[in-house]
């Protein structure tokens, strides 16, 4: 009988005990394991309750169920199983939260990383005709926060037509649209043109994501994008010389 009773005690706390050791890790609440044991170590944990985060909790996002995280999973992780365990360690990248409907201030959004808390959290329900190619844009921001020394938007902003401005920030604008231009003249989407940072992301989203016949193609017209890509290549080269794009 005393053997029946500390299983069930087992049993009642051992969730408690995980969804407290993961927020003792990555300071975000009613999260539960989803998969730790991958190839290039990133851990990815699910929201089984929503939260809410920052210091005005104005960052939300709820639970999902267990179907989509299975779908959405699959692509995550694809599409994440690109970058290396050494890639990853000098992004400051290990942690990948899902859940759906995130936001910020009432504004949704695709993803929020933190470099701090080697987190990445990513909403699976955000627009099926980007999602994928929206994970390296987030992937491409960690990055950016770890190593913004690495990437000067003066002299980004210099490759552009002379009198184009960006907007203050990327949710000062109504320029949301995530499509790829036909007619790229400087920008692959409306998107690009909210900011430098939001700008560098599209550019590297869509090297990872298109073919490289297709960037090929971008290169040769639109001299503007030819020198946006080659300093992005070049500037992860400069972290990591392995990275093949």
């Amino acid at each position: 009988m005393n053997l029946i009773k500390a299983f069930l005690l087992l049993i009642i706390f051992i969730t408690p005990l995980k969804a407290n050791t993961i927020y003792n890790l990555i300071k975000i609440p009613n999260l539960e394991i989803y998969e730790i044991n991958t190839k290039n170590k990133l851990k990815y944990f699910y929201a089984a309750r929503p939260f809410r985060l920052g210091t005005q909790k104005n960052i939300v996002c709820s639970d999902s169920n267990k179907k989509d995280l299975e779908v959405k999973y699959k692509i995550i992780h694809k599409n994440l199983s690109r970058y290396s365990y050494d890639f990853l360690k000098k992004i400051n990248l290990k942690y990948i939260v899902m859940c759906e409907n995130l936001s910020i201030s009432e504004l949704y959004t695709a993803g929020i990383p933190d470099n701090v808390m080697k987190t990445l959290i990513l909403d699976i329900k955000f627009n099926e005709n980007y999602f994928e190619r929206v994970i390296h844009h987030e992937v491409f921001h960690v990055m950016h926060l770890q190593h913004k020394e690495v990437f000067n938007e003066e002299e980004w902003m210099d490759f552009n037509k002379k009198g184009f401005q960006y907007a203050d920030c990327s949710t000062c604008t109504d320029k949301i649209d995530l499509n790829t231009y036909i007619d790229t003249d400087g920008f692959l989407t409306e998107y690009s043109k909210t900011t430098p940072s939001e700008d560098m992301a599209e550019v590297y989203s869509h090297m990872i994501f298109l073919k490289e016949k297709e960037i090929n193609q971008i290169r040769k017209s639109d001299p503007i994008l030819n020198n946006k890509i080659s300093y992005i290549k070049n500037r992860i080269k400069e972290i990591d010389s392995s990275f093949t794009f």
